[in-house]
């Protein structure tokens, strides 16, 4: 009998199967006008098939995309060819190595929680550079079972995570039908 698989494998799956894929890139960058820069270097972390990566790269910014999926890079490289983007992949697992070297303009985390990186990714940040966040919180198990608690937000706690950063710009409740902390903040 096989042992439980690891983070890459459980990853490389779903993303060969199909899942986590069709996701468009974040719609709600556009709004946020100059909070989030137009160049420079970005880092989108946990970065899967590369929604937010595409995003950032058609803003203009440089970007590194890092995930512990090579079947998710795959993926991110493909949807930025299709978009006429380029971007930069690395396969990383984030739980074991640490964070490229910065500094980073901007560093995006979406849908990823590992509260022990925070500190990293606060550090990470070139002088006013800025952190660019959506993760799923703990009223999302009243109306879905997946992600698991482990993997969500306990009420208010993004904002304590990304201390001593600046917050330009947060929302957290429902959006459609998820429960999400969203948070762009600025290191001063």
């Amino acid at each position: 009998m096989a042992g439980p698989l690891s983070d890459r494998e459980r990853w490389d799956r779903r993303y060969a199967e199909g899942s986590h894929t069709g996701e468009a890139e974040p719609d709600w960058f556009d709004a946020l006008g100059d909070l989030l820069p137009r160049g420079g270097s970005a880092l989108d972390v946990a970065s899967g098939a590369g929604r937010v990566a595409c995003g950032l790269a058609r803003r203009g910014l440089d970007v590194l995309a890092v995930d512990v999926s090579p079947v998710g890079l795959d993926l991110a490289r493909e949807r930025a060819e299709r978009a006429g983007l380029r971007i930069e992949t690395r396969v990383l697992d984030l739980a074991a190595e640490p964070l490229p070297a910065g500094p980073w303009e901007l560093i995006s985390c979406f849908a990823y929680l590992q509260r022990e990186l925070f500190p990293a990714l606060c550090r990470a940040l070139a002088p006013r550079g800025v952190l660019v966040c959506e993760i799923p919180t703990v009223r999302n198990l009243e109306r879905h079972a997946r992600p698991g608690r482990r993997f969500l937000l306990d009420e208010g706690e993004l904002l304590r995570l990304i201390d001593p950063l600046e917050v330009c710009w947060q929302q957290e409740g429902w959006v459609g039908d998820r429960a999400l902390a969203r948070v762009v903040a600025r290191r001063v």
